[in-house]
């Protein structure tokens, strides 16, 4: 009897001995008998401020593990505040400790990350091979000495939305409103007929002011990177603005900005005729504005004369990966996978509603696809952007950007447009303060 048994437990240990090895083998090769990797996954640390932004990574690791079984990785992706992230990934690339692979910068802050030398590894690699399909001002800005550092999400294209339910109370055709003069003629009709504002104007934030002064050509700062902030364009278009507030056609925004919640339950509510924002803030309309599906227009710019520019480049996200990592390569390329391949581009589509980088993929036919933007705005939405896509002004990203961008939404909105002060006088005022 312990003979057998002893005989019995031999076998077994053969057995699994054998399949060890034949375990092994397949481990070599990257995959099993499931088909699904044994290889063991490279684990990659993403921060970012952006919630829909974490959950876009997180779908792109799972199709990149389906797509790459020999290379698998673990994405431990993270979302802090803006400033938090922002001042925590500063302080960590320059003390060249506790940075993650890989991180979200924002357009306005990425300046601060290129300063010396950049403690970010360089994507020529991947960016140079895809500039032939890419709209290539969105990873200029994200460069220095001919080197790529960042890769965005969208093209950014400034938009305007309309409340069509009110312009029409009001007899307005939204397409008949072709220039800026045009927009503040129907503010006025719009004001008479339903005692509600054409517009609201950020006063804590840019996005009321930087794409309508790139329409002119003009920028926070010139083509050589100095403070023009208080260019006569500036002036003027600031100018406008303060005389809409007087008229009573526009409204500083509820909150400070059009990301305030305060401002969402004013909209939503059917308070403003139209908001202008970029092609991205379409989410939000989504997620906080449920009551007026069905009711907004996206339709291109006003320009500020017949011919004109009619949108302009507004916002972005530059992913980067740091120099820490101890997987460059890797991390660039899954990078590249989510932001720059077809794939990815149709993905930030489907996913964000954003406007994709790649602009051979807007005619493709997974972005005529029904989808919950389609459902919410109506399934031409591409056609806007299709007919301002030469018309998208690039902007001036410089290093003196974030100092920019502070001060206008610290000083320049709520004095001019709150206190109503002398454009010219807060646009000087704001320049030498940067200066």
């Amino acid at each position: 009897m312990r003979k057998r048994l002893f005989i019995l437990l031999t076998l077994v240990m053969i057995v699994t001995t054998v399949l060890a090895g034949c375990s092994n083998n397949n481990s070599n090769t990257g995959s099993n008998e499931t088909g699904k990797s044994s290889a063991e996954p490279t684990k990659l640390v993403l921060w970012t401020f952006n919630a829909l932004h974490q959950t876009f990574y997180e779908a792109m690791a799972t199709q990149w593990n389906e797509k790459n079984p020999d290379k698998p990785i673990t994405l431990e992706a993270t979302t802090y505040p803006y400033d938090d992230m922002h001042n925590s990934l500063l302080v960590a690339l320059q003390t060249g400790t506790g940075a993650p692979d890989l991180a979200d910068i924002e357009i306005s802050k990425f300046a601060n990350y290129l300063k010396g030398d950049p403690q970010l590894a360089e994507l020529n690699d991947v960016v140079e091979p895809e500039l032939s399909n890419i709209v290539q001002s969105r990873v200029d800005i994200y460069a220095k000495d001919g080197k790529y550092y960042g890769i965005d999400f969208h093209i950014g294209a400034a938009v305007i939305y309309y409340n069509t339910e009110l312009l029409d109370q009001a007899g307005v055709n939204v397409d008949d409103i072709k220039t800026w003069a045009d927009f503040e003629e129907a503010g006025k009709k719009v004001l008479a007929a339903t005692g509600k504002v054409m517009t609201t104007l950020e006063t804590t934030d840019q996005w009321s002011f930087w794409p309508l002064i790139s329409q002119r050509g003009s920028d926070f700062l010139d083509k050589d990177k100095n403070v023009s902030l208080d260019s006569q364009a500036n002036i003027d278009t600031l100018t406008y603005l303060q005389n809409l507030v007087k008229q009573k056609i526009a409204v500083g925004a509820p909150g400070g900005g059009h990301h305030a919640e305060e401002y969402y339950g004013y909209m939503n509510s059917g308070e403003s005729a139209s908001v202008f924002m970029p092609f991205w803030y379409m989410g939000r309309f989504l997620e906080y504005m449920p009551d007026l599906k069905g009711k907004i227009a996206i339709k291109p710019m006003p320009a500020w004369e017949e011919g004109g520019f009619r949108s302009a480049g507004m916002g972005g996200t530059g992913t980067v990966v740091t120099k820490q990592s101890k997987s460059i390569d890797l991390a660039k390329q899954f990078a590249a996978f989510s932001k720059l391949s077809a794939e990815g581009n149709i993905e930030i589509w489907k996913q964000l509603g954003f406007d994709p980088i790649r602009t051979d993929v807007w005619d493709s036919p997974e972005l005529k696809e029904a989808n919950k933007f389609s459902d919410y705005f109506g399934d031409n939405i591409f056609d806007t952007l299709n007919e301002v896509k030469d018309e998208i002004n690039a902007v001036n990203v410089g290093e003196l950007t974030p100092a920019a961008s502070d001060v206008v939404k610290s000083q320049v909105m709520n004095r001019a447009l709150i206190d109503l002060e002398d454009p010219a006088k807060v646009l000087k005022d704001a320049a030498a303060s940067i200066k």
